[in-house]
């Protein structure tokens, strides 16, 4: 691990593109500010944390869970396959 010093209004640079610079330091606090680009996540590492969580969860999904998902959305009709029906029903007298 890198260990830096830095004062209110100094900064690190991560590359070339990920500025952290210390905004504010009160008492055991310090705000920083990052500059990142947007394809680059900036989260708090207990957000992180729980994100990852909740990814490896859903990721543990059963086929069978999904299979009784998808009994219960494909019962109900889908949007425009009324009109598909009622379009067969018009072709089918011609």
């Amino acid at each position: 691990m890198l260990v830096l010093s830095r004062q209110k209004n100094e900064a690190i640079m991560i590359g070339d593109d990920v500025e952290i610079t210390v905004v504010d330091i009160r008492g055991d606090r310090v705000r920083l500010g990052i500059t990142a680009p947007q394809s680059v996540s900036v989260h708090r590492k207990e957000i992180y944390e729980a994100i990852k969580r909740e990814n490896i969860e859903a990721s543990r999904t059963k086929i069978s869970d999904l299979s009784a998902l998808d009994n219960l959305i494909g019962s109900r009709e889908k949007p425009g396959e009324e009109d598909k029906k009622d379009k067969g029903k018009e072709n089918a007298g011609r």
